[in-house]
């Protein structure tokens, strides 16, 4: 089916005519048909996966821990949480709470020869709490990891619930970690309902870090000067999906709004995201602690096109120079979750396309819809050339994770404890 867009206001659609070109394709024509297995079921809260070459698939659960399903299917239980059971190991500082705990893991490139992985995941170890990247070892049977270190130690957690929707303690982590066609690691993080994070130089979250496998800053980086040198961009949300474009390697990110626009955008090295929710910035007054993120009457629905105008996503008033979004999701926030690119001629004229997992968040007459959106981007990644919803062979979920799999086939976790594999026919 093809996703239509909801229609709010003539003042809304007057909006989405001049932050996106869209044009929809012809899904029939030119989609290719899909058949689904379930890979894994029963899971708990399911967040990302990470493979080798021969299909074995790493996988975090939030609140539970990292394991490893073989290709036999067979499952090793790895690297357990506080309160976790069945695994050989257990790091008792990693927790999970809110939306916070176990998130994205990576593969090194070179893992043949160095056994490496990457899992984010929030810890205890400084109070009152962070979001920490870790490299572990992996044993040569598949059966236990081990050489944890803390490659990074200071992405902000949010500690204390405050008077905010979704407000409780562990909100905006961000989570996700990709090695980029550079070699380095990308890891995205979220404003932890801080208004002073996001445009922060030192302040960790809300931004996307680019670093070595050590956690030390790329070489090119080029943040403004007096950030931290770590920062590959800045002026985020709370970024959940990363990918980069198949030939030139350019990273492209997914990004909860709020209560509007959730948005896709081409990352530049040193860009802002141009989200900075402070009170008493943009002609707004004061906020809820301190907080503008929701508002206005943030508790209440409203029109999106008006809310926006209060607190833009991609706030280019302020920040004239800020990465303009090549999708807002029709001027919609229904939580933009994982995104990947399709490669592979098997995909058809999806081919090079990106896919973005939406977690269908209703809220004030938004509508409820749990669906994967195949993007064509135009070249220079300010617009899309068409976006198409994926006719799903099974039930919609919320899809927290997209991940292309070795065998060229997409593979989907939905927080309601399923893996499914996507296979184009």
């Amino acid at each position: 089916m093809k996703h239509n867009p909801t229609l709010w206001s003539l003042g809304a659609v007057t909006a989405l005519a001049m932050s996106s070109t869209l044009v929809f394709a012809d899904e029939h024509a030119s989609a290719p048909d899909l058949t689904h297995t379930t890979v894994m079921s029963g899971l708990d809260s399911p967040w990302d996966m990470a493979f080798l070459a021969d299909g074995t698939m790493f996988f975090t659960e939030k609140c539970r821990g990292l394991s490893v399903r073989l290709p036999s299917g067979d499952v090793n239980a790895l690297l357990g949480m506080t309160g976790s059971d069945g695994y050989p190991s257990t790091a008792d500082d990693l927790f999970c709470e809110g939306q916070a705990g176990m998130q994205g893991v990576a593969v090194d490139p070179d893992f043949d020869d160095n056994r490496f992985i990457y899992v984010y995941s929030t810890s205890s170890k400084t109070a009152p709490g962070s979001n920490r990247l870790m490299r572990l070892t992996v044993s040569d049977d598949l059966g236990a990891v081990s050489d944890r270190t803390d490659i990074i130690e200071d992405v902000p957690y949010k500690p204390e619930a405050t008077d905010h929707p979704f407000g409780g303690p562990g909100a905006h982590n961000g989570g996700r970690v990709r090695f980029g066609a550079d070699g380095h690691i990308y890891l995205t993080t979220g404003d932890t309902h801080n208004g002073e994070v996001p445009q922060s130089p030192t302040l960790l979250g809300g931004k996307v870090l680019r670093v070595d496998r050590d956690g030390n800053a790329v070489a090119d980086n080029n943040p403004p000067e007096g950030f931290d040198p770590r920062i590959f961009t800045y002026g985020h949300r709370n970024v959940q999906g990363i990918a980069f474009r198949p030939g030139d390697g350019q990273p492209v990110v997914a990004e909860h709004g709020p209560w509007h626009s959730d948005e896709v955008t081409l990352l530049m090295n040193g860009g802002n995201g141009g989200w900075d929710p402070r009170p008493n910035m943009a002609g707004r007054g004061d906020c809820p602690v301190s907080y503008c993120g929701y508002m206005p009457n943030q508790m209440d629905g409203m029109d999106p096109a008006e809310r926006v105008k209060f607190m833009p996503m991609t706030d280019t008033a302020t920040y004239p120079d800020a990465m303009p979004p090549a999708w807002n999701n029709n001027g919609l926030s229904q939580g933009m979750s994982s995104a990947a690119f399709l490669n592979g001629e098997q995909w058809g004229a999806w081919e090079g396309r990106l896919v973005v997992g939406i977690m269908g968040i209703g809220f004030g007459g938004t509508p409820l819809d749990m669906r994967i959106d195949v993007i064509d981007l135009a070249e220079d990644g300010k617009s899309v050339e068409d976006v198409t919803t994926m006719s799903l062979p099974m039930t919609a979920g919320r899809f927290r994770s997209l991940v292309q799999g070795p065998d060229g086939n997409l593979y989907a976790a939905v927080d309601q404890g399923e893996i499914y594999q996507l296979t184009p026919n």
